[in-house]
């Protein structure tokens, strides 16, 4: 038996993508599963079976014999015609048709269609995608727009995910892409991305500081000196009229003399 083909049994088998080191683990578990029932029987007074020659030379079966397996198992698949292939994605590897037979497969999924980003959306995923973890504000530095809702979009697709908060002023949140991200984009890591290595050097422009703003006092609390703004009234400033000012303080000076009350009778204009 050989372990390519051990290997496509357990890509088949499993539901989810396999590790090339859990593949090995796999394969390894298997042989000593074996020793341990040949050890049973021999403390049992039983003679069993030697163990076959393939099965014992897979005991040493490391991550790197599995990816060199894998790489056969492609050129099998390839020299024969095959209809799918073993690709490897962030989570390991996995059993997937080809492209080319794409068309035929979406008939058996006829309510889903294949959705496309907008450029906007594309814009705000690559953002995301060379500068992650990333904070909106440094987002919207970039594109020179506000975000928010290709931001949302892009979290109801699963493409990026909420990775922490920022140790910044207000504690800001974190964007980062998924594994969907790596799935639907074929890479396994951010490295595999094109310019990965230059892109992410690049010095991005610094999102400006929030200064939240002072709400206008109101009431009691307005400023007594405030003036309304031309072309308002005064009820519509919302401005308390000045105190008078405080009663001077006494002196040792004789006050002035206060000039005599007007006379009750008015008096009578000039005729001309």
């Amino acid at each position: 038996m050989q372990l390519s083909a051990i290997i496509e049994a357990l890509l088949v088998a499993s539901e989810s993508p396999l590790a090339a080191e859990e593949i090995a683990r796999l394969v390894r578990s298997r042989v000593a599963e074996a020793e341990d029932v040949r050890a049973c029987e021999t403390e049992d007074g039983n003679d069993p079976e030697a163990m076959p020659d393939w099965l014992a030379a897979l005991a040493a079966t490391s991550a790197e014999d599995v990816s060199g397996a894998i790489t056969a198992l492609n050129a099998h698949y390839q020299e024969t015609g095959r209809a799918f292939t073993v690709l490897e994605r962030a989570k390991g590897w996995k059993l997937y048709t080809r492209a080319e037979y794409g068309e035929f497969v979406r008939q058996m999924f006829p309510g889903r269609k294949p959705e496309r980003l907008s450029g906007p959306a594309m814009e705000t995923l690559a953002i995301i995608a060379y500068r992650q973890p990333i904070t909106k504000a440094a987002i919207e530095a970039v594109r020179g727009v506000s975000c928010d809702g290709m931001v949302q979009k892009l979290l109801d697709r699963d493409l990026i995910r909420i990775g922490g908060r920022a140790e910044l002023p207000g504690r800001p949140l974190l964007y980062e892409t998924t594994d969907l991200f790596f799935e639907h984009f074929g890479i396994r890591t951010i490295d595999d991305l094109p310019n990965a290595s230059e892109l992410r050097r690049v010095k991005l422009p610094e999102a400006p500081e929030e200064n939240p703003e002072q709400p206008e006092p109101e009431g009691e609390n307005a400023d007594p000196g405030a003036q309304p703004e031309p072309g308002t009234t005064q009820a519509e400033s919302n401005s308390v009229p000045a105190e008078p000012d405080a009663a001077p303080a006494e002196s040792d000076t004789t006050p002035e003399k206060k000039p005599a009350a007007p006379s009750a009778t008015p008096e009578k204009p000039n005729t001309p």
